[in-house]
């Protein structure tokens, strides 16, 4: 018994550190653990103080290039600029001569109908039908339509187209001889030119012709002969 309670005894007796036993080895592991521990918190707050430089920059609200879209509102587009008006193109505009119209020529003789025309300086062209009479029928551009000057009018005339005859224009410059023709209802046709004086006409002077038909003028000086080469 003595033995036995001598051995319990000395099993409840304290643990004599010595320096080598199992609390020497708790004791280092707990102070390690705790320099860790201090270390880390030392380290979060060194990182908190020091303004956190390792930490994401906050978004701007511009996409990244190549990103797929932001988080910021869409941007606003801009209103389309207004051209000043020195900046319009400008251009040459149509004018119409105030007060220059078609005078009414329906029911007129095609004649005087002819010199109103020629009055206003306005062409004209002759259009003789199948009918009876000098009237005119119809114009184009019609009574009262706003012209430019040397507009041609195109004067439809009721009946056929009258005789007339040729006038010797033979001794007249070309521009003169034009003149004469025109005056008489017929037009002048030109085979060599339009200067010096007229040498040939045709049909000849005093034919037999009708409005608007054409004369045939040759002008300029006759060509002279040259002298035949001396033996």
């Amino acid at each position: 018994m003595n033995e036995a309670g001598d051995a319990m005894t000395d099993d409840r007796q304290p643990v004599r550190d010595d320096g080598t036993g199992p609390g020497r080895t708790r004791l280092f592991l707990g102070g390690a653990l705790a320099a860790v521990l201090l270390a880390v918190i030392g380290a979060s707050g060194g990182w908190v103080l020091a303004g956190e430089p390792d930490r994401p920059a906050a978004s701007s609200g511009v996409a990244p290039s190549g990103g797929a879209g932001t988080s910021g509102p869409p941007a606003t587009p801009s209103a389309p600029s207004t051209r000043p008006a020195d900046d319009r193109p400008s251009g040459p505009r149509s004018r119409t001569p105030s007060g220059l119209t078609v005078p009414d020529l329906v029911g007129a003789d095609f004649a005087r109908a002819r010199q109103e025309l020629r009055d206003r300086r306005l062409g004209w062209r002759l259009v003789f039908g199948a009918g009876s009479g000098r009237a005119v029928e119809r114009t184009s551009p019609g009574p009262g339509e706003p012209v430019k000057r040397g507009v041609t009018v195109t004067v439809w005339v009721a009946g056929p187209a009258p005789a007339v005859t040729v006038p010797d224009v033979g001794a007249l410059s070309c521009a003169d001889a034009a003149d004469d023709l025109v005056e008489a209802g017929l037009y002048p046709r030109y085979r060599s030119g339009r200067q010096g004086p007229v040498t040939g006409q045709e049909p000849a002077a005093g034919s037999a012709a009708r409005w608007n038909d054409q004369i045939a003028l040759t002008c300029g000086d006759a060509p002279t002969a040259s002298p035949s080469p001396t033996p």
